[in-house]
């Protein structure tokens, strides 16, 4: 897709990616390697909680590489960012089980607020 095609004029990331005064905040997507391509398309958040505190997280860096794939291939552009898990089977049964429920807040916030942060489009959650 030609970067001077996508109207970005109702979107989000437009905030952040569009005319003379965001400047200042392309230089930042170009410093990490994105193109001018890249930076006129859709900025799709990937979220994840991969860790290695327990099983059921392991694999999901892995499955974010491949919704970042995806989401290239439909002429996205992927910014994948990591939350925080507390796992149950690992946390019951002592202190920790106290942090179990409080954990999903904090990730739905920490979710929104990269989101909003830095003018998403649209959201692929692991």
């Amino acid at each position: 897709m030609d970067a001077r095609v996508f109207d970005k004029s109702k979107l989000p990331s437009r905030h952040v990616s569009v005319g003379p005064a965001r400047a200042p905040h392309r230089s930042y997507y170009y410093a990490m390697g994105m193109t001018a391509k890249q930076i006129a398309q859709p900025f799709v958040g990937v979220a994840s909680c991969w860790n290695e505190a327990a099983p059921c997280n392991i694999a999901l860096m892995r499955q974010a590489q491949a919704v970042k794939k995806g989401v290239a291939s439909a002429n996205g552009t992927p910014r994948e960012f990591c939350t925080i898990t507390v796992t149950d089977g690992i946390a019951m049964g002592h202190q920790g089980m106290k942090s179990s429920l409080a954990s999903r807040e904090v990730i739905a916030d920490s979710v929104e607020l990269t989101m909003r942060g830095h003018c998403y489009d649209a959201l692929v959650g692991l």
